[in-house]
């Protein structure tokens, strides 16, 4: 490393403002990644060590006297940079933080405990955030340039990535990351931060177990994948789970479990495996379950088509804010399969595949919780006929701005009562009941009987 100690101001003077802590910084990383460059693969602990002595020879050459806890700031800034994600891996390593957003090198912001904050964390520049781009696509064999400015991908923990460059992002690079949760939340831990009722868990247990096809509609950021993640733990250890995800997030506790993940294609254009590929292959695997983290586009016909014909207990999410727009969403992406079908047949393909929808949401205090547990009940004419089983009735907001309401049964017992218990499942009526007189039941449309 060539000497740095006569571009600091007073050439020995420790340096005392941040600019002169950053050329620091950039000279030290910038010795260290040349060198690592060229040495054999080590193991992470290994190349931590190394590490760990290349940055105190490179102060050795500086010269420059830095207190104990100055040493360790600027160790972990260059750790973070060469072997991590450089300004983000601070907020990465956050336990609080569930989503890092970079909008361009001088606008990072965070999700934390449900609320959007921004942070004072910076980089130098945009080239500075392609690089921590390439840093992250690279060993996964993407690429990212102007003619493909977009990419998305995961981290070694399992992290949601999808990374932006101009010019399709106009102000700067930008990355967006999903962190991937270590903690394996249960139904016990939704019940206790107010996600789901105790009568709402057991009654989704039950509907998991008795083999129930379910869709689970939420936002952006709801909840939904955690959602999935606890419902499928609900699915008997003997069974054969195949998952199909375009990122692999699904914790499924089983043992017999298939992942399968979207392959995107190369720098030729060739080898791309879409959701929709993997659902009509799944089928081949002799599955007794099919888990799709999501489905976006036609993949929707051909999962619905699996459901009607002896798949039954299939689990999936899908971006909508209410059960009703779920449906919508259902009809419009099985349009996007190119097949051509009358609107009221895949209305009726969709109201005999699908039982049950949760609806999952994000409310204004950051908070997620379950809004709604909806029976599909069938088709009356040309409209699919549902009923709500299960309400989130907020009653007011505290004055701390968090929202206070309750979980309540609408009253109305689901039609597929006979299956649970034909499965085991004997649900008292207090499940369902709202504490009035029993209200007089109504035609409520027809549906395939399996």
């Amino acid at each position: 490393m060539t000497s740095l100690r006569s571009s600091l101001p007073g050439g020995a003077a420790s340096p005392t403002s941040g600019k002169e802590l950053d050329k620091m910084r950039n000279y030290l990383v910038s010795g260290i990644s040349r060198e690592l460059a060229g040495a054999p693969p080590q193991s992470d602990e290994a190349l931590e060590e190394t590490l760990k002595q290349l940055f105190q020879k490179g102060l050795a050459q500086i010269k420059v006297p830095l207190t104990h806890s100055v040493q360790m700031h600027l160790y972990q800034q260059v750790k973070d940079e060469v072997l991590g994600l450089g300004p983000m891996q601070i907020l990465l390593n956050d336990p609080d933080v569930n989503e890092v957003m970079v909008n361009g090198p001088k606008s990072v912001y965070v999700e934390k405990k449900g609320k959007l904050v921004k942070t004072n964390v910076t980089f130098r520049d945009n080239d500075h955030v392609v690089t921590i781009i390439d840093r992250i696509i690279s060993p996964l064999g993407r690429h990212i340039n102007a003619e493909n400015p977009t990419v998305d991908a995961r981290l070694m923990d399992g992290s949601r990535v999808n990374a932006v460059i101009p010019p399709v992002a106009i102000d700067g690079a930008s990355i967006t990351i999903r962190k991937f949760s270590k903690e394996k939340l249960g139904i016990d831990d939704l019940i206790g931060f107010g996600s789901v009722s105790p009568q709402m868990a057991e009654f989704m247990q039950a509907c998991v177990g008795a083999r129930l096809n379910i869709v689970i509609s939420g936002g952006t950021g709801s909840g939904k994948t955690t959602l999935l993640n606890i419902t499928s733990s609900f699915i008997p250890h003997d069974e054969r789970i195949v998952t199909i995800e375009d990122a692999a997030e699904l914790q499924l506790q089983q043992d017999h479990v298939v992942r399968l993940e979207t392959k995107p294609p190369n720098v030729e254009g060739k080898g791309h495996v879409s959701i929709r590929d993997l659902v009509k292959n799944s089928l081949r695997m002799r599955p007794d379950r099919v888990v799709i983290g999501e489905v976006r586009g036609g993949e929707a016909l051909d999962m619905l088509q699996a459901m009607n014909t002896g798949h039954d207990g299939s689990l999936t999410t899908l971006h909508a804010n209410t059960p009703r727009d779920a449906l919508s969403r259902l009809e419009t992406m099985s349009l996007m399969s190119g097949i051509d079908m009358p609107l009221k047949v895949i209305r009726e393909q969709i109201a005999s595949a699908v039982d049950l929808i949760i609806q999952q949401s994000r409310l204004r205090d950051g908070s997620r919780k379950v809004t709604q547990i909806t029976e599909v009940l069938g088709m009356e004419g040309e409209t699919i006929v549902m009923t709500d089983l299960f309400k989130f009735e907020q009653t007011s907001i505290s004055e701390q701005g968090k929202v206070i309401g309750e979980h309540r049964p609408t009253g109305m017992r689901p039609m597929f009562g006979s299956r649970l218990e034909a499965a085991g499942f004997k649900l008292g009526a207090d499940i369902f009941s709202t504490g009035l007189a029993a209200q007089p039941r109504v035609s409520r449309g027809s549906r395939r009987r399996r």
